[in-house]
């Protein structure tokens, strides 16, 4: 198990493109360099406490996936190296093993491609309003967690300022075209359902996920984290029973904690005890390798990209 101190930030020397809730985004001319860091947010604020190993789990589980799925859909990644022009003297190359990729340039769709198989979080208490999800109708008497008749598509347009806004399929045609929607749309639920049968041979369920999509030219490849348990609602399958919330292998432990305290949600977001930050590690960890049947820390060698 992973005993390294969390990594919060990167600061290498190149162009800083951007720095997210958990990624840092390099500019390296033709090609982009994404470093998954430690840190982790829960209701919309990342915390000062990060969890060790988490950049490199959730780097590894989109290794996985990308290649999992690459006959279903192509993706950006380019290599699974650092750059050759980042010094392994002064401990670059150390730092990034194993949390970062090389990834081409995409003009990102921006909008949430969400696949629901299960009813759970706000597709349930939007269920519970109006029996209906993103403007799809479900059959009446669902509970908590229950699986869906089929999985369904939900999008939302992505937001910087708080929670994404859901959309119905119409809503996501009037903004990027009908074909378009319907590609997106497709992608979603076919990418959704081979990794969900997958999750499940491995005893574990894939209740909803999100993904990204870019195009690079005219081509429309998978993008940004795929399957990780950022992205994703993963349950132990021998757990499962309806009805009720499922414990889970994201960062909900998180969320249940904070949950205990007097915390009014808003910045700046308090900080997780040792063995709490610990704990969430051990989950992250435990779902990578139940997924993959692979060792964290044997990360494959790929061409490095000059």
């Amino acid at each position: 198990m992973c005993r390294d101190r969390a990594v919060l930030a990167t600061n290498l020397p190149l162009p800083l493109v951007a720095r997210g809730k958990v990624r840092d985004l390099y500019d390296l001319g033709d090609s982009l360099l994404f470093v998954a860091s430690d840190r982790i947010s829960a209701f919309d604020n990342v915390l000062p406490t990060g969890i060790p190993c988490k950049g490199r789990v959730l780097t590894q589980m989109s290794l996985f996936w990308f290649e999992f799925l690459k006959d279903l859909v192509p993706n950006h990644l380019l290599s699974a190296e650092p750059p050759r022009r980042l010094s392994a003297d002064d401990g670059q190359t150390r730092l990034l093993e194993g949390r970062s990729m090389v990834v081409k340039k995409a003009e990102m769709v921006p909008i949430e491609c969400v696949a629901r198989g299960y009813l759970a979080g706000s597709a349930w208490k939007e269920y519970q309003q109006a029996q209906a999800v993103c403007g799809i109708p479900l059959p009446p008497g669902l509970r908590e967690s229950e699986r869906l008749p089929l999985p369904i598509f939900t999008p939302a347009a992505k937001s910087h300022t708080g929670h994404d806004i859901n959309l119905s399929f119409d809503e996501l045609a009037t903004r990027v075209g009908l074909d378009l929607a319907g590609r997106l749309r497709d992608l979603t639920l076919r990418v959704y359902e081979r990794a969900a049968a997958h999750s499940l041979s491995r005893g574990i369920i894939l209740a909803d996920t999100k993904f990204e999509f870019g195009f690079v030219g005219q081509d429309l490849l998978l993008a940004d984290e795929v399957l990780t348990p950022d992205s994703s609602r993963y349950w132990p399958a021998d757990e499962y029973e309806p009805g009720r919330p499922q414990s889970s292998f994201d960062k909900q432990y998180v969320r249940d904690y904070l949950d205990t305290l007097d915390w009014d949600k808003m910045p700046p977001a308090p900080g997780l005890p040792e063995m709490v930050a610990q704990k969430t590690s051990e989950k992250y960890q435990e779902a990578y390798t139940r997924l993959t049947g692979r060792d964290l820390f044997a990360t494959s060698s790929a061409s490095a990209i000059a």
